[in-house]
């Protein structure tokens, strides 16, 4: 599968309206949607950074932070965060996930197990791995990894730095949302994405 996923993902850099164009324009003057904006408002307040809240989903997908098919939310001690929408429906299963490392602009390191008969071992291992070209979306320049880690496994993930931050948005390759569809996804989620700033107290 992850053999797959690296083969169909190599054709190569895409390049969509950088910015300046009508399209990035419309884009920077998007706001995120009102029904979701209040999770991220408080997402950027709480991490005192900011996120990128996203103006489409992929059906039936919305991005309102606990709502009904939010499905994970986790913010740790450095202010990392990972906010994941699912949905499964007759065995057709949408999922994104959100990702924000605030201060740090290094790919994260997961812990991958694997076990072969009665022996179990267990190796420090980039969380997002084999790149495989990069694309340009207004002022975001993101690079695409096919073999990422812990959530985000089996997924397409585009992850790009802004301001001295990485940020990351991935989304699971199965069924009928094969590849080129996931990057297709990927790709007008990340025109549609809005950066909100944390509020002053």
């Amino acid at each position: 599968m992850r053999a797959f996923l690296v083969a169909a993902a190599l054709a190569g850099a895409l390049v969509v309206p950088a910015a300046g164009s009508p399209a990035s324009a419309r884009s920077a003057a998007a706001r995120c949607p009102a029904a979701w904006a209040p999770g991220w408002q408080k997402l950027a307040n709480r991490i005192h950074a900011p996120v990128y809240c996203p103006t489409w989903m992929p059906s039936p997908l919305d991005a309102k932070i606990g709502g009904d098919v939010a499905d994970g939310y986790s913010v740790k001690r450095d202010r990392s965060y990972w906010i994941s929408f699912l949905s499964i429906d007759e065995g057709d299963e949408v999922h994104v996930n959100f990702r924000g490392y605030p201060g740090r602009t290094t790919i994260p390191t997961c812990v991958e197990t694997q076990t072969l008969g009665t022996r179990t071992t267990s190796k420090k291992t980039p969380c997002f791995a084999s790149r495989a070209g990069t694309v340009t979306v207004g002022s975001i320049r993101a690079t695409l990894y096919t073999v990422n880690q812990d959530a985000d496994q089996w997924h397409l993930l585009y992850a790009w730095r802004n301001s001295g931050s990485l940020y990351a948005v991935s989304e699971h390759v199965i069924s009928r949302y094969d590849t080129a569809r996931v990057k297709r996804n990927l790709l007008k989620l990340m025109r549609g994405l809005v950066l909100v700033r944390p509020q002053k107290s």
